[in-house]
């Protein structure tokens, strides 16, 4: 019988295991979209839940689950792909990858993860929006290639990586607190006597990974949703936001912590255990 912790996994193995990991956590993505950009009134989520559920029914919560697939087909994919490629070139010999080694690589592959999802990132938004819109007003995508399609035909290909810039900024830090300090932290436990290469240890490195990412895309995301709910011309600038928020002390770049934990986390989690999964039973053996 092999050793399983000699198997590699393949470089698409990310990207399946971020799709898995969408179709579980979709509707906490949903719900958070609806919240960020709601505008007469200010729900919870819990209560916007239940609306979702009683407008449009369970289904409704799956809104655009086509196009977060998609999002994690380029999106987490290409980042995955690079990052696990690198790295198997890199420790090919049995050099171990210094830990800013990891997080230079991290923040390469998210920048790019970033970039390449951004269509469908847009599209995944604007699907999972358009319920809440009245029936006029709706785009009404058949599914994620049709949008994809029609943003390409009706708005032209440039706005199809609208917001590029603000989605590969956030995909850096993403990755780096997902990946980078994913291989760290599993590196670690794995050093002592008390774990081995299981699910738990999958699970306790990627949970903690999650709290980690969390903390390090808060504080853009904090100021993202700020900007976007502000006036038109109320900041001149991403420093001019970050200014206004940081006067009351740098708490403030924390609001909405458990929330946001509460969709990045479960997913964070979930991605790594079926990549791990993978890895585990459809890896090949190191030689």
């Amino acid at each position: 019988m092999g050793d399983k912790t000699k198997r590699i996994g393949k470089w698409y193995f990310g990207g399946f295991a971020s799709a898995a990991a969408a179709c579980c956590t979709h509707p906490l993505d949903l719900l958070k979209v609806h919240l960020q950009t709601q505008q007469k009134e200010s729900i919870g989520l819990w209560k916007m839940g239940v609306r979702v559920v009683k407008n449009d029914g369970v289904i409704g919560l799956y809104n655009g689950l086509s196009a977060s697939i998609t999002r994690q087909l380029t999106y987490s994919l290409t980042r995955f792909a690079i990052y696990e490629t690198v790295k198997k070139e890199l420790t090919k010999d049995g050099r171990n990858m210094p830990f800013y080694e990891k997080i230079l690589l991290a923040s390469v592959a998210g920048a790019t993860g970033g970039f390449v999802g951004t269509p469908a990132d847009l599209v995944n938004v604007r699907m999972q929006n358009d319920i809440k819109l009245s029936k006029e007003l709706r785009r009404n995508y058949k599914h994620a290639i049709d949008g994809l399609y029609r943003v390409g035909r009706e708005e032209g290909l440039t706005k199809m990586f609208n917001g590029a810039t603000m989605a590969s900024s956030r995909a850096v830090l993403v990755t780096v607190g997902q990946l980078a300090f994913y291989d760290e932290i599993k590196g670690m436990l794995l050093k002592t006597s008390y774990f081995e290469d299981n699910l738990v240890t999958h699970f306790s490195a990627s949970i903690m990974a999650g709290v980690i990412a969390t903390f390090l895309t808060q504080p853009l995301d904090v100021m993202k949703t700020r900007m976007m709910n502000a006036p038109p011309g109320h900041y001149a600038s991403l420093m001019a936001c970050a200014m206004d928020i940081g006067k009351n002390g740098p708490i403030g770049f924390f609001k909405g912590f458990v929330p946001a934990f509460v969709r990045l986390g479960p997913h964070t989690v979930l991605t790594f255990i079926f990549f791990e999964q993978l890895r585990q039973n459809f890896g090949y053996f190191a030689k």
